[in-house]
């Protein structure tokens, strides 16, 4: 099984990520989660994995500056999954699933390498 690299093409970070992988030969597999949306379960075991939605959501995105006052605190995980779903530009970015079900999000250089012990 390969690693799943979720993001957006058009993502300066996500194109950093993909470029990491293919440099140090890591087969992955990249999902476009615009096109093909995360469903609601997986969303929330992503946040569980993580802590908790705030680890998940990119609360500094423009996305998130915008959103009506009202949307900026949802208080359920169906109200959270419901937003994510909505506006899926604001799950940070790029959601990395190893084949264990290890759950990262984010791009670094050495962060990447303890990920795929590389280092």
């Amino acid at each position: 099984m390969k690693p799943s690299l979720y993001g957006l093409p058009t993502c300066d970070t996500c194109r950093k990520a993909r470029n990491w992988l293919a440099r140090f030969d890591v087969a992955h597999d990249f999902v476009d989660y615009r096109a093909t949306p995360v469903p609601a379960a997986t969303l929330k075991h992503w946040a569980a994995q993580l802590g908790g939605w705030e680890q998940l959501v990119n609360k500094s995105s423009t996305t998130w500056r915008n959103l009506l006052p009202q949307r900026k605190n949802p208080g359920s995980d169906p109200e959270w999954t419901l937003l994510l779903k909505e506006y899926p530009a604001l799950i940070r970015r790029p959601v990395v699933l190893l084949p264990d079900g290890t759950v990262s999000v984010g791009f670094s250089d050495n962060g990447f390498k303890k990920l795929f012990a590389l280092t």
